[in-house]
């Protein structure tokens, strides 16, 4: 198994960008998506697909006064593709944001991971493994087995509990 500094050796070779990759890789290690990314390198028998987060809208640093955790209540629209682009579930034709709470197992592994540290109004793209989807059982009949997933998402609001 890779270790903190195996994994910043993988994102940075050479030393000038070190410290970023330290940085980086605790960065991925708190939000979870370390180990679903080191996952399929481990073992030479699994494919070499991973989460692919694309950032597709920034928000100002400025205007964004939380970012997601586990235990949020999210709202999302999205737009769910196949990989050849067939559409399988959309929000938008339902024209009402899909609600659900982040890192309770309510949604789908890739989301739970690739939902984390976002801001209001940020568009975020995923791609997402079988591994991190729905496996080699798929969701039948839209969903094939085995299937790689891949969402445009726009998060619209985040509910927080306040702390006690």
């Amino acid at each position: 198994m890779y270790s903190k500094h195996n994994a910043s050796t993988l994102t940075a070779p050479n030393n000038k960008k070190k410290s970023q990759s330290l940085y980086m890789s605790s960065q991925l290690e708190e939000t979870g998506l370390l180990s679903s990314m080191l996952v399929s390198r481990a073992d030479p028998n699994k494919s070499d697909k991973k989460l692919q987060i694309g950032i597709k809208k920034r928000v100002d640093p400025d205007k964004c006064k939380i970012k997601t955790r586990k235990a949020d209540i999210l709202h999302m629209h999205y737009t769910g593709k196949l990989e050849d682009g067939t559409e399988f579930d959309s929000s938008h034709s339902r024209n009402e944001p899909f609600v659900f709470t982040l890192g309770t197992g309510q949604v789908i592994k890739g989301w739970d991971q690739g939902l984390l540290n976002m801001c209001e109004e940020e568009k975020r793209k995923l791609v997402i493994p079988p591994e991190l989807g729905y496996g080699q059982r798929g969701a039948p009949p839209k969903i094939p087995g085995g299937a790689t997933l891949v969402f445009e998402v726009e998060l619209i609001k985040i509910e927080r509990k306040e702390e006690l």
